[in-house]
């Protein structure tokens, strides 16, 4: 299934993931990134260690995730990794935007991005 979408991430951000590329999927999305300075992500996309609400269109469920890397991952705490289905398909959105992913269990979801709550670029 193609992806169709493009994500923007820093050149802070792009470096660090550019370390698991390893996993295919994240591979794929970095190559097609616009990779920008820090200093230029707009205040309204996802970036590693946001915290961000979205909204999974085909279950009606609304929930508030921290994008952070594989090692700081703990699901109770609401932090997904990166290289986790929902986390990778959020990377790089903006708020208002509804993407479409493909799940493990075969299907494909529309994820929209209701809010961004904190952006750690913001800083």
């Amino acid at each position: 299934m193609s992806l169709d979408h493009s994500i923007t991430i820093s050149e802070d951000d792009f470096m660090r993931l550019h370390m698991l590329r390893g996993h295919a999927q994240l591979a794929a999305e970095l190559e097609k990134a616009m990779v920008v300075r820090p200093d230029c992500i707009p205040s309204d996309v996802v970036t590693m260690n946001s915290r961000v609400r979205f909204e999974d269109k085909s279950s009606g469920e609304i929930r508030d995730v921290t994008i952070v890397f594989p090692s700081d991952a703990n699901g109770s705490a609401g932090k997904v990794s990166v290289l986790s289905t929902v986390g990778m398909a959020l990377l790089g959105v903006a708020v208002g935007r509804s993407i479409f992913w493909p799940f493990p269990d075969g299907t494909t979801r529309e994820l929209l991005v209701l809010k961004l709550i904190y952006q750690s670029a913001a800083e």
